[in-house]
């Protein structure tokens, strides 16, 4: 037998573009940090690409879990659960009572979800329209949802039946609108295209053109909801309110699970034989998810977030007038932010930021990600943005 790196790389298929002289073996995590194999504590502001919300086996979510895979870990959906259904009340309470959820297994499939509802709610209407620089997953519908070339490209013929519009820019999707328009979705917060926040003139503008046009607004909440920009859901910070919304990855606290959450007019559209998931509604994921949403859903939590966030963009701020010939802007809302940078060196950042200790993300060449856990101690990010700017300056000297 190999080593774990030989054993990938002979049997699992490279998707992930792992380099065994840069990627870490992680063996535990706790907290807002993680271990690999030599014993070397990392301080995680990558999140597991925003799931891990509450950090590394945070105590309620790990006791969620053993209680329930003690007691049963999966059965049909043509039984009920009590996992399933308390977690599906908490959400629908959130969001909008009255509503009802679809229970998947990820941000593509509940997007995917949502694509379906749409189409069925307005018979005859097929056609949404999403941004440009969007992501919306890697199925072939959210694939062709998702509005960056880059991705579709090597995939085509994709699924007939999406635009794109232009991000925050109103006109721009109101003159997609025909008569075969069923929907307009969005994420309020461009995840992995980059942070890229929605304006109130954009959001609001988007609900009255749906309104007027008899359209579906979906928000796509799959990586800014679930606390991470310091309301639970992102919308809340534009008091527009979607008739769909789906979220994933932060909603498990690590375990696979993903939810549509339909609105009163729209919990009874998708019926029996229209849509399934065989793991939608897991019990453990749902004891898992409830024990989040119970942590996250409060007011003095989403409060505390909302005052690292602030911390988080000042120091990104700073950096960014310190360092003005390689800072090109800084970007965010609550604990998800991103730098973007002048010149294509964000990937040898992201390695130097990894030797010094700290996990960030790379968005291609020029943009840098953070998602640090929501709990994290003010002393631990201020902790990793030292640690951060140290690894900058070093670039930054280095360009002049």
């Amino acid at each position: 037998m190999g080593t774990v790196q030989d054993l990938e790389a002979r049997y699992i298929i490279n998707t992930y573009s792992r380099n065994p002289e840069a990627t870490l073996f992680m063996t535990r995590g706790e907290g807002s940090y993680v271990w690999d194999q030599n014993g070397k504590k990392y301080l995680d502001f990558l999140g597991g690409l925003a799931v891990n919300v509450l950090g590394h086996c945070h105590p309620a979510v790990v006791e969620a879990i053993n209680k329930q895979a003690s007691l049963l870990i999966h059965t049909s959906n043509l039984y009920y659960t009590a996992p399933q259904a308390f977690l599906a009340e908490a959400l629908v309470e959130s969001f909008k009572p009255g509503g009802k959820v679809f229970f998947a297994n990820s941000g593509a499939e509940a997007n995917e979800a949502a694509i379906k509802l749409a189409r069925r709610y307005r018979s005859g209407r097929y056609k949404i329209i999403t941004a440009e620089n969007s992501f919306h997953g890697r199925t072939m519908a959210t694939l062709s949802a998702t509005g960056q070339p880059k991705y579709r490209e090597p995939f085509k013929p994709l699924v007939d039946g999406f635009a794109y519009a232009r991000f925050n820019d109103l006109e721009s999707f109101a003159a997609l609108v025909d008569g075969a328009t069923a929907a307009v979705m969005i994420e309020p917060v461009q995840g992995e295209g980059g942070v890229h926040v929605a304006s109130s003139h954009f959001i609001k503008g988007l609900r009255e053109l749906c309104d007027r046009e008899g359209l579906l607004l979906i928000f796509d909440e799959v990586q800014c909801g679930m606390g991470r920009s310091g309301k639970l859901w992102a919308y809340e910070n534009w008091e527009v309110s979607p008739d769909l919304l789906t979220v994933a990855k932060g909603l498990g606290g690590g375990l696979p699970i993903g939810a549509l959450v339909a609105g009163e007019s729209f919990g009874n559209v998708l019926q029996p034989g229209d849509h399934a998931s065989t793991f939608g509604g897991n019990p453990v994921a749902c004891s898992a998810a409830l024990s989040v949403l119970k942590v996250v859903n409060d007011g003095l939590f989403l409060a505390d977030v909302q005052k690292k966030g602030q911390v988080l963009k000042e120091s990104m701020k700073k950096m960014s007038l310190d360092y003005p010939d390689l800072v090109k802007e800084s970007r965010g809302l609550g604990l998800i932010a991103a730098m973007e940078l002048k010149k294509g060196v964000a990937k040898e950042i992201q390695i130097k930021c990894t030797e010094a200790g700290l996990l960030v993300n790379a968005i291609g060449d020029h943009i840098i990600r953070f998602l640090p856990p929501l709990n994290i101690k003010k002393t631990e990010l201020e902790a990793g943005l030292k640690i951060f700017e140290v690894v900058f300056k070093s670039f930054a000297d280095s360009q002049v």
